[in-house]
């Protein structure tokens, strides 16, 4: 009896169960990228308010700047991501994983800058050093799951703090990185250093 593998989530870099929402604000990735890491970051709009369209308007340029006092803050800011997880697990996406989407800004990890050229972008709607919902672990756990399957050298997590310590502090210390681990039963390299076993 001949195997059947199962139908793949990804289609040109969409996850097929993802809410398509496209960004403008992507490019390409430079010839040859070795995708191999995920950049988890938080992101509320207004900060600390959730299930409102703010951060969808943002990350398509739609967003108006006179709607919140915070907005002024960050007005004509040209953000993405790959992907945004909504508190209640709902996975969305903005750009497709073959392109660079502009979520990490000045960055590097384990010796290269850069992060936006061979990384993916994961927003978690939340505050930094809030807790998140068992359900945007769920999904997470998933997505990552799924894109180490189609792009097998993307076996490493980090936060937006990581690779961009002492300018961001994303997603924060209440993110529950051997919660993680646990999920997706990782090996502790995948791992920022100290996360799992702090000192």
């Amino acid at each position: 009896m001949n195997r059947v593998d199962p139908p793949s989530p990804w289609h040109q870099g969409w996850h097929v169960n993802a809410r398509h929402v496209p960004s403008p604000n992507h490019g390409p990735r430079p010839a040859d990228t070795l995708i191999d890491l995920a950049v988890v970051h938080s992101v509320s709009l207004p900060p600390g308010q959730y299930g409102g369209p703010e951060i969808e308007q943002l990350f398509t340029n739609q967003l108006d700047w006179h709607a919140h006092p915070y907005f002024e803050q960050i007005r004509g800011l040209e953000v993405s991501a790959h992907f945004l997880i909504r508190r209640d697990g709902e996975l969305v996406q903005f750009v497709s994983v073959l392109d660079r989407a502009w979520h990490a800004g000045r960055s590097s990890w384990q010796g290269r800058d850069n992060c936006n050229d061979y990384s993916v972008g994961i927003e978690l709607e939340g505050l930094e050093h809030h807790a998140f919902e068992p359900a945007q672990y769920d999904t997470l756990a998933d997505l990552l799951a799924d894109l180490s399957m189609h792009w097998p050298a993307l076996h490493h997590v980090a936060g937006h703090e990581h690779v961009a310590p002492g300018r961001k502090q994303d997603p924060g210390g209440a993110f529950d990185w051997i919660g993680l681990q646990q999920r997706l039963a990782w090996p502790d390299m995948a791992f920022p250093d100290g996360v799992l076993r702090p000192a």
